[in-house]
């Protein structure tokens, strides 16, 4: 069986979650990553010599670190989840590492200061910097939503649907003014009414 190693609480963590349940893969998940265990260890740096969370092993013995690289597998190893037409796969692998190098690193000092209450995360000029940041490309992301497309790259759901629905659910859940992007919403609302999605855009969790 394959073998999820990460707290849930983790956002790349609740990636692979949604993934495996969309998909319909039985795993098994171990909580690892602080507070709940630390993964400075011999035997998780065996494994992911980064000390971070996700980690997957599969039935095979294979095993992965970097959460959207374990999305591109699962969907190549299982045949689902990635468009078989090149120009939707282009879009899904496009937005997939949007998602990652593009927004995740907008929202930074603004999920320190604002979710996880970090202490030295409290300048209120870098908190409205990072907001604002992220903001704008929540922005580029709402213009190309309002396309009209179900999901990302055409009419059926891939990884990066996935990666988008958790930053977005991050996006609704951190307490600041935000502006009014109805495409999001919906785009959203329609990722939630997914049952595969419930174990992963439940509460938001620093």
């Amino acid at each position: 069986m394959i073998q999820v190693l990460g707290r849930l609480t983790s956002i790349n963590v609740r990636k692979l979650v949604w993934a495996l349940d969309e998909l319909g893969e039985p795993y098994e998940r171990q909580d690892w990553g602080l507070p709940l265990r630390d993964p400075n260890v011999p035997e998780f740096l065996a494994l992911n010599p980064n000390a971070q969370v996700p980690v997957l092993i599969d039935a095979d013995g294979t095993t992965i670190w970097e959460s959207n690289a374990i999305l591109v597998y699962l969907a190549q190893t299982r045949g689902a989840l990635l468009p078989a037409s090149r120009g939707e796969l282009a879009l899904a692998l496009q937005w997939l590492g949007w998602q990652a190098s593009e927004l995740n690193p907008a929202w930074g000092y603004a999920i320190q200061a604002l979710m996880r209450k970090t202490p030295g995360y409290d300048d209120p000029d870098k908190i409205a910097g990072s907001i604002s940041r992220w903001s704008s490309k929540m922005g580029i992301l709402e213009d190309e939503l309002a396309h009209g497309r179900p999901y990302i790259a055409g009419s059926e759901l891939t990884i990066a649907d996935i990666a988008l629905g958790l930053s977005i659910h991050r996006w609704f859940g951190t307490p600041f003014d935000k502006p009014d992007l109805p495409a999001t919403k919906a785009y959203y609302d329609r990722l939630r009414e997914r049952p595969a999605s419930r174990n992963s855009l439940g509460a938001e969790t620093p």
